[in-house]
């Protein structure tokens, strides 16, 4: 069953303190700290997790001086609440405010104090190319099976189950003559790296109010919740 996700924050969080979970590369962190470190991000990163041992984006966090914990991916399969536990426990006692899942790949469940702090982003438009089994080049190719016209990413709050959640933003791109999947991998990553940033501003702003299905941003001068 999907949980719903709820409860936004209800004051501006200044600099946000960031729990970022990877799987790869660690492209989508690398631009986050980018970001961080020229000001256009008022945000800090306080504990990385990866999937598993031996990726690229450990060493990546690792040079730069972030702590790193590697969940416990014998359970991934067998104990989903145990493996979830190695995922968030470090997280939660890193103290932060909002969890990205940046290109991380397991399923995780989401425990009731992280509930609405949970954001993933999707290499597709949401409902399309999504769910279990759609990641990386897969989407992309899906897409282009498909004959669309255009693709794009989503920014979502997280639930229990692939690709749910009520969506936060979404930023499209044009599908070329010729594109394959890399080549529309590269334009998509593209409006990944503006939108994942974007999204955890609103978060920080207290912008964000989740109303069922929907996420509704409001105006910078309405007063957040008390």
């Amino acid at each position: 069953m999907t949980s719903t996700p709820s409860g936004p924050p209800r004051r501006p969080i200044s600099p946000i303190r960031l729990g970022v979970c990877v799987s790869g590369g660690g492209t989508t962190l690398q631009n986050l700290l980018d970001r961080i470190e020229a000001g256009t991000l008022d945000a800090r990163v306080v504990q990385v997790v990866a999937s598993r041992g031996g990726i690229a984006a450990i060493a990546r966090a690792e040079k730069v001086g972030l702590p790193v914990a590697v969940a416990d991916s014998a359970r991934q399969r067998t104990d989903l609440e145990a493996f979830s536990a190695s995922v968030f426990d470090p997280i939660r006692e890193s103290g932060a405010d909002l969890v990205l899942l940046a290109g991380f790949l397991a399923l995780v469940k989401i425990p009731d104090d992280f509930k609405g702090r949970v954001v993933n982003i999707h290499p597709g438009l949401i409902p399309s190319f999504c769910g279990k089994g759609y990641y990386g080049d897969r989407v992309h190719q899906a897409a282009l099976d498909y004959g669309v016209k255009i693709s794009g990413c989503t920014v979502h709050f997280a639930s229990d189950e692939y690709d749910e959640g009520p969506i936060i933003l979404q930023k499209t791109v044009p599908v070329l003559e010729g594109d394959d999947a890399r080549a529309l991998a590269a334009r998509v990553f593209e409006a990944e790296r503006e939108a994942l940033p974007e999204a955890v501003a609103l978060y920080a702003s207290g912008r964000l109010r989740i109303e069922g299905r929907r996420v509704r941003i409001v105006s910078p001068g309405d007063e957040p919740d008390v």
